[in-house]
């Protein structure tokens, strides 16, 4: 099974972009999950966008990107092996029938094919230099059901353990006078054993987690557009820290 991609191995930025949810891709050996092509055509799948995203953002920083080639409803890499959450058997509404009934040997196949692949990969592109930045691109729906709108253009997220480079990034972000920005929304930033977690936080990298809502970057101009943004602010807050 194919567990992730890389675009720019040979590129020797301190960034490291990363994107946990690239794709709804379902690897063949797992099989259908049971639910409809609009469901995982959905954020419930994948993150939307933020694939385009990450490598036009590599590109502009003259950075590698690495990707998740899986689905998050197959196994989320952005979850710690004990999660509860690592395999969804509900998300948005949506009941995922191939997971509800999973068990340990199944969860382990996915792990080991997958999940750890990947973990593996974004591990050992971040020890390549001492100073790495983990980046890591996320997107989020405009509104969850039955929930409100989200109204945040950008969410910045990040853990009460090192927030150093988010809360640089989120001042810099708050500058831009016709962005309203985020800071640990739509979600709380601190997650034991997400991805954040295992490869900057217990490695004393800086990092940050950039949630982008997803009817910003539906096409490839508007994902060029978002990363060419992004890119000089990103640069930016490394000298404000």
């Amino acid at each position: 099974m194919d567990a992730y991609r890389i675009i720019g191995e040979e590129k020797s930025s301190r960034f490291l972009i990363t994107c946990d949810h690239a794709t709804n891709r379902v690897p063949p050996e797992i099989g259908s999950l049971g639910i409809a092509a609009a469901d995982m055509a959905r954020h419930i799948a994948y993150d939307v966008g933020a694939a385009g995203l990450a490598a036009a953002l590599a590109d502009a920083l003259g950075a590698t990107a690495v990707m998740s080639d899986f689905s998050r409803l197959v196994i989320d890499p952005n979850r710690g092996e004990d999660d509860p959450t690592l395999v969804m058997r509900l998300y948005d509404g949506t009941i995922i029938p191939a997971n509800r009934h999973v068990d340990a040997t199944e969860v382990e196949r996915r792990l080991t094919t997958l999940y750890r692949p990947y973990h593996d990969a974004l591990e050992r592109l971040a020890a390549r230099r001492e100073d790495t930045v983990i980046v890591s691109i996320h997107s989020f729906t405009p509104r969850l059901l039955n929930r409100p709108p989200r109204p945040w253009h950008v969410g910045v997220l990040h853990s009460h353990l090192d927030s150093r480079f988010s809360r640089a990034l989120i001042r810099r972000l708050e500058a831009e006078a016709d962005l309203c920005i985020g800071d640990n929304e739509p979600y709380d930033g601190h997650l034991p054993g997400d991805a954040i977690d295992q490869h900057a936080l217990q490695k004393g990298r800086h990092n940050t987690l950039i949630e982008l809502r997803n009817d910003l970057i539906g096409t490839a101009a508007e994902q060029a557009h978002w990363a060419h943004r992004l890119a000089p602010i990103l640069t930016a807050t490394l000298e404000d820290i």
